[in-house]
């Protein structure tokens, strides 16, 4: 089965709202070994709908409409159904009561716009709404189908699972067809996405020359590179077994070329793993941060249970508040002697088994001659005070973010050494 996925809606092409039901959509038939090729974007223009519905049913088997079933002028996704089946639209009377129910359970009276949510193409059958008020479509067009759900991502998410998916398996078994697909995420920090392209070059071109398993460099911005494995097996078990041999193969591939930029896998944050290390030692953390005013923190206690092993930071932005609280030495604060004494400071100050600092300077200015984009991590491990120069692009709110995930990679390193 090749499923098409059409999302309906002019503020998707404007960039007003992004299209997360796409994203949703395709990792969802993936999970259940269904193939989705293409993914198309088209505005609320009846030619242009029509147009997207036939180019999607001449190379797919099936396609899933999301958007365009509200009671508004501008939905028109039904009317285009029918055209694209050369059927008429009829009115469905036990719709319109339940439309009407819903409204009257509110305490409100019904618009007669809602009534155009209760037309449906002549010969579909309806998915119940349980959420909403738009009804989705399950529409024959030849031997092709069609799934039409609303544009709220919770209604289509709850038609998708109770309709559209047992009747895609369903066609699928019919079909003869089984499968699974599997994928794993391996998370990077501090290499280029050129570069991890180039370590596992051979690999790529080798997979790609007809291997089980396919490989995807996915550019995340302030969550670094990710080097997605992909794997279609007969049952989830083979597919596993695919990824586990193939992941080992690319692990050692990068840590060979690129040292150890693989922090973690899947949906595991820089701060995940950071607390899995922290946790695993048994160590309490402290963070003095400057330039990234509070992100580094913010990101610790997005961890569940932080309070363990997060003592607490200092924000020391202003030059004073690093000379008094933290005892850095009056002179530059943009320097490795100051991260050093801040990540002292703040591990004796909150009683802490490691401190963490960040210190540079995030723009557009320059600060103690040094650039924007300069950024000193401290750390102060054991009976180990160290601190690492870091050069990092960008405006001053990337640079900002990129120093808060940068200093944790820098303590996750250290506690992997230790």
């Amino acid at each position: 089965m090749r499923v098409e996925i059409v999302a309906v809606g002019t503020e998707l092409l404007l960039g007003q709202i992004p299209d997360t039901n796409s994203q949703w959509l395709g990792e969802r038939l993936a999970a259940n070994g269904i193939s989705s090729h293409f993914h198309q974007h088209v505005g609320d223009n009846h030619e242009r709908i029509v147009l997207a519905f036939r180019t999607a049913l001449a190379r797919s088997d099936a396609m899933i409409v999301c958007g365009g079933l509200g009671p508004t002028q501008d939905d028109i996704t039904r009317a285009a159904l029918a055209e694209v089946m050369n059927v008429p639209l009829e009115r469905h009377d036990d719709l319109v009561a339940g439309i009407r129910a819903m409204f009257e359970s509110r305490g409100r009276t019904m618009p007669d716009n809602n009534l155009l949510q209760a037309d449906v193409p002549r010969g579909a059958t309806i998915i119940p709404q349980t959420r909403g008020t738009a009804p989705g479509l399950i529409c024959s067009v030849g031997l092709k189908v069609v799934y039409a759900v609303p544009g709220v991502p919770y209604e289509m998410s709850d038609m998708f699972e109770r309709a559209i998916l047992p009747d895609l398996l369903e066609r699928q078994r019919d079909a003869g067809e089984t499968a699974v697909i599997r994928s794993r995420v391996l998370r990077t920090w501090g290499a280029s996405e050129s570069a991890l392209a180039e370590a596992v070059g051979e690999r790529f071109e080798a997979l790609a020359a007809g291997g089980q398993v396919t490989i995807a460099f996915l550019a995340s911005g302030i969550e670094g590179i990710k080097v997605r494995l992909t794997a279609r097996g007969v049952d989830d078990e083979r597919a596993w077994a695919l990824l586990a041999e193939e992941e080992k193969f690319v692990r050692a591939l990068i840590v060979e070329k690129l040292g150890e930029i693989i922090f973690g896998a899947d949906d595991e944050s820089m701060e995940d793993v950071v607390a899995q290390r922290l946790l695993a030692r048994g160590l309490t953390l402290a963070v003095a941060e400057s330039l990234t005013g509070g992100l580094i923190a913010s990101r610790l206690v997005n961890v569940a249970g932080a309070s363990g092993w997060f003592r607490g930071g200092v924000v020391s932005y202003a030059s004073q508040v690093k000379f008094d609280l933290l005892g850095v030495p009056e002179g530059p604060v943009v320097s490795a002697s100051a991260a050093e004494f801040m990540a002292s400071g703040v591990r004796t100050l909150l009683g802490a088994d490691v401190g963490l600092s960040v210190t540079g300077v995030a723009g557009p200015e320059e600060q103690d001659g040094q650039i924007a984009g300069t950024v000193f991590v401290g750390l102060a491990i054991g009976a180990s005070v160290e601190s690492v120069a870091l050069r990092l692009p960008g405006d001053r709110p990337r640079v900002r973010a990129y120093s808060a995930i940068s200093a944790l990679d820098v303590l996750r390193r250290a506690l992997d050494r230790s």
